[in-house]
């Protein structure tokens, strides 16, 4: 189940040994979203030693399609544009379509007051990526671990206590990392970080869930994402 970077394998290892025995078996269970095996996909593809950010999100997306392992990152969704604009996946998923815009206005691409579908349909879009893979690679390229509070969605009614649950897990990973490490969090239920001893000595950056029409204009997501240019193609030379 630890399919890790190495970098990440003793950290992984030792943070999910604290997680509560009984938990720790429905954990091995399966029972759940995304499948097993996927659980630690964010330590999977980011080494330890790139690490720069930590992005929490709250728990996966609640479809097999969506659930990669990845905060924020869903898997059904194939293409971000299309040639009336966004890609419908991408409108269908709320909190990813206010993302994509407030990236093309950190960028300069869109005004604030016009992220119309004719405002995006009419873009120059060569420069830009077109996958939501790509988008995980421009998060990782900066550093970003794409982290959800509970690595694991079972049904609605039961986030808060998978977040709960998963709390000494995050707490033994916060002791295993370098403080210059700036954590990102995304709405109330990553905001219960805050709670956690392990988190005080980490520089924060409290943000709206994406699900919010602010999350578009906030100045501070702004300043925070538009130096990291998420949805440029990345040079040849960084492959």
């Amino acid at each position: 189940m630890l399919n890790v970077d190495p970098q990440w394998r003793d950290d992984i290892a030792a943070s999910y040994a604290t997680l509560d025995p009984e938990y720790r078996a429905f954990v091995e269970s399966g029972l759940y979203l995304p499948e097993r095996t996927k659980i630690f996909n964010a330590f999977k593809t980011l080494p330890k030693s790139s690490v720069r950010y930590i992005l929490f999100g709250q728990d996966p997306y609640p479809r097999a399609e969506s659930a990669t392992g990845h905060a924020f990152i869903d898997g059904a969704v194939e293409k971000i544009f299309s040639p009336t604009g966004l890609d419908r996946r991408v409108n269908r998923a709320t909190s990813l379509r206010n993302f994509i815009k407030m990236a093309l206005v950190a960028d300069g691409r869109l005004e604030v007051g016009d992220t119309s579908q004719e405002a995006i349909a009419g873009l120059e879009k060569e420069a830009l990526i077109d996958s939501i893979d790509e988008l995980r690679a421009n998060f990782e390229r900066n550093g970003v671990l794409l982290l959800n509070m509970a690595l694991i969605f079972e049904e609605k009614r039961a986030s808060k206590y998978h977040v709960k649950r998963w709390q000494p897990f995050m707490r033994s990973l916060l002791s295993r990392i370098e403080s210059d490490v700036v954590l990102i969090l995304f709405g109330s239920m990553a905001k219960t970080v805050l709670a956690l001893p392990e988190a005080a000595r980490f520089k924060k950056i409290s943000l709206e869930h994406p699900y919010n029409h602010t999350f578009i204009t906030n100045p501070e997501t702004h300043r925070l994402f538009g130096p990291m240019k998420l949805l440029e193609k990345a040079a040849e030379a960084d492959f």
